[in-house]
């Protein structure tokens, strides 16, 4: 790798509209260049051009069917790029306060709970990895214990061994500043999450909201506060 190719690759991410792509892309699902016109607010011919260059960098993979272009982050690795990277950024120094009623709910949404590519993250995420934690299923070091392939045995959730990606590994969560399970068992979670019906995604969108079922479930199985997994209502 020389430094003008890292600086290269680096510039893929340097411009507000392809951060707002990377950033949407983070629900771990496939996009059109006008899904993703519309969330970055942006006209589509210059959708169009930034994903050329995002792609042929390998930010981005496509693929397409008929008269449709539907791109994703490349893999799991450039996902774990971006959530780092977002994770490192002051708060303070570079985020905008919400000017709306529908702005600040959707914020809260977000923080409350997320999917990051392809795991469980915010105040959803974390705490679910702080129980795993206690309750033995995750060791200190974020391996699985013995006790822990079994616990996600008798939900019936399989877990396989990857080359490319650890079992499991602490992801740095953005807006809670501390880590959420990732890889291998961390997306079996959430993929089970979602089968299970325990969570539902808001507006279609990376924010989640835990469902009846998923309140019942989490609270026996982690013993999870229910104002931890919902908001309390008024």
């Amino acid at each position: 790798m020389s430094a003008q190719g890292l600086a290269s690759f680096a510039a893929l991410m340097a411009d507000p509209t392809r951060a707002a792509f990377c950033l949407a892309l983070l629900d771990g699902r496939a996009w059109t260049a006008g899904e993703l016109a519309k969330a970055a607010k942006v006209a589509p011919s210059t959708a169009s051009e930034h994903l050329s260059k995002m792609v042929e960098g390998g930010l981005l993979t496509e693929e397409r069917q008929g008269r449709h272009r539907y791109v994703r982050l490349a893999d799991a690795a450039t996902a774990q790029l971006v959530e780092d990277l977002a994770a490192h950024v002051n708060p303070t120094a570079f985020a905008a306060s919400p000017t709306t009623l529908r702005a600040a709910s959707a914020s809260a949404a977000m923080a409350r709970a997320r999917t990051c590519y392809d795991h469980l993250a915010g105040r959803l995420g974390v705490a679910v990895t702080d129980a795993l934690l206690s309750h033995g299923v995750l060791e200190p070091g974020f391996s699985l214990s013995p006790s822990g392939a079994d616990w996600f045995a008798r939900l019936g959730i399989a877990l396989e061994a990857s080359r490319t990606r650890p079992m499991a590994r602490p992801c740095l969560d953005w807006t809670e500043r501390r880590p959420h399970l990732a890889g291998t068992a961390g997306a079996a979670l959430c993929r089970h999450a979602f089968e299970a019906g325990w969570v539902t995604r808001i507006g279609g969108q990376r924010a989640l909201m835990v469902t009846d079922d998923g309140l019942a479930c989490l609270s026996t199985l982690l013993e999870i506060p229910a104002g931890t997994l919902r908001p309390l209502p008024n």
